[in-house]
């Protein structure tokens, strides 16, 4: 590739989970990348910079360690990178049930940092946003599967809440000032990096320590899970369209009850699970379940990874980690 052929793209939560594979997809390809990440405390800051290590030794990726609600900031990244080609905003406070816990610092960092980068790109005149969304927008009241087009009014966690404004912004600033905008909508993403809080980290960290596994409910509940080298290829498809706005769901197709993914990840690991019941989490929904035909019509996208294969994948990085 060519320097005249190189793009730049803004990633900002480039650190993180996703947003530290989407970084290597796009370095892999040849663009320069500008990671926005300030390292908040939610999880060991010392896990997201494990992350960037292999990105770090590359001459295109350049990272700025900055809150994305500090305008100021995010005004100086853009403005000392020369022409910015997209921008792809990971950066969020995730989590539904700590937004319960903490609403306020999900609304500022989820709403107004959004509104932040919107209002740089449209100054900076960028060829296209892609909003890193949630499948949580469509609360517990939908049918699956979830398609693009079902009502997302009420959501029941504040995380979700912040997540449609976020949509909505979108909207409003391609409507406004043609932003070319892909809103994605991600459904439970699995894989190498994945967060310490999340069902699966914690399950096999427990079973790897001996411990049993904490189920939430009667183990009924269900989730779409998503591999992320999946994710990060629906986003890098997003990222090359050329539709003005779009709503598009990324997900496994496949979902998987709770008892039946503790059973899997318990295989994956090699260890019977013991299990403790518990209640309900509060702003958990019951399911989800995507319709994905709207991703493989708009971005020739559909997912390749199974469950079994992303929690072996899961399990082989997380044993190399404890080495």
């Amino acid at each position: 590739m060519t320097e005249r052929d190189m793009k730049t793209i803004v990633v900002t939560g480039a650190a993180g989970f996703i947003g530290s594979h989407v970084s290597e997809a796009l370095i892999a390809r040849g663009d320069r990348v500008i990671g926005l990440d300030n390292f908040d405390p939610y999880y060991d800051p010392a896990i997201k910079r494990r992350n960037i290590t292999d990105l770090q030794a590359s001459d295109r990726f350049r990272l700025i360690e900055r809150d994305i609600r500090d305008a100021e900031a995010v005004e100086e990244a853009f403005a000392g990178a020369g022409p910015i080609d997209g921008v792809i905003h990971l950066a969020a406070r995730a989590g539904v049930r700590p937004s319960i816990e903490q609403p306020i610092e999900y609304a500022t960092t989820n709403v107004e940092g959004t509104v932040v980068m919107l209002e740089a790109a449209r100054r900076h005149e960028v060829g296209r946003f892609v909003f890193g969304s949630s499948s949580s927008v469509y609360g517990a009241a939908n049918t699956v599967p979830f398609s693009e087009d079902q009502r997302i009014d009420r959501p029941i966690s504040p995380y979700a809440a912040t997540k449609v404004a976020g949509e909505a912004l979108c909207y409003t600033w391609h409507h406004l000032y043609d932003l070319p905008v892909v809103a994605l909508r991600f459904f439970t993403v699995i894989g190498p990096r994945q967060r310490p809080d999340l069902a699966i980290n914690k399950f096999v960290r427990l079973l790897e320590d001996g411990e049993p596994i904490p189920q939430f409910g009667d183990g009924s509940s269900s989730r779409d899970y998503t591999f992320v080298a999946d994710i990060a290829r629906g986003i890098l498809a997003a990222l090359d369209s050329d539709y003005g706005y779009e709503v598009i769901n990324l997900g496994g197709s496949s979902p998987i009850r709770l008892d039946e993914m503790i059973a899997a990840v318990g295989e994956a690991v090699g260890v019977e699970p013991r299990v403790i019941i518990l209640d309900d989490q509060p702003g958990d929904v019951p399911r989800t379940s995507a319709d994905v035909s709207r991703a493989k019509r708009l971005l020739d996208w559909e997912p390749q990874w199974t469950l079994a294969e992303g929690l072996r994948e899961f399990v082989a990085w997380y044993r190399r980690t404890q080495e």
